[in-house]
């Protein structure tokens, strides 16, 4: 994999521009990484939905579940869907709006200085292999450009919101990524 510094762009990744980011705060240093769940409508996959919701296009009309959401301003740097591809939504030099009211190590806004990655997936199910594969690979990729971000600077969602966020989810398998990271093809 490749991330282009100047661009902030993963060279693998589908671009969708999202609208909903900003610039981080002069002088902040992106060391943290913080891994999430998203499914929509919940437990269904492979839908138009999460680019559309990232995109602000998502609408009440599409489905009921959304009535709710539809109005959120949100996004996150990649997506990786359960198919393997990864979808960027925000350059990620960028502040994507993908943590909400979040706390880590005592630092305040976690958008401010971390990454976000979505997975596609949610609570009850399991992610799939190719999933960790490419969330590994990139998590390495990362962490060569943002050496700060390191292997305890690498959070789920309900780690820094633990009061709104259970993603990604019990079922999420921390044992097999943190095995992949260290693992690298020859």
């Amino acid at each position: 994999m490749h991330i282009d510094i100047d661009s902030g762009l993963l060279k693998e990744a589908r671009k969708v521009p999202s609208p909903n980011f900003d610039e981080r705060p002069e002088n902040i240093n992106i060391n943290l990484l913080v891994i999430h769940a998203i499914s929509l409508p919940a437990g269904e996959f492979g839908g138009p939905w999460i680019d559309q919701l990232f995109c602000n296009r998502l609408t009440a009309d599409d489905h009921e579940s959304f009535r709710d959401i539809c109005t959120l301003q949100v996004s996150a740097h990649i997506l990786i869907r359960r198919t393997g591809e990864m979808v960027q939504y925000v350059p990620f030099h960028q502040r994507a709006w993908h943590a909400g009211e979040s706390s880590f190590q005592g630092s305040e806004c976690c958008n401010d200085f971390s990454i976000g990655i979505e997975l596609e997936g949610c609570d009850d199910q399991a992610f799939e292999e190719i999933q960790y594969q490419q969330l590994a690979g990139l998590t390495r990729e990362i962490m060569k450009h943002y050496p700060t971000i390191t292997q305890e600077r690498i959070a789920g969602h309900s780690d820094i919101a633990p009061d709104r966020k259970t993603d990604p989810g019990p079922l999420f398998d921390w044992e097999r990524y943190y095995h992949l990271l260290e693992y690298k093809e020859a």
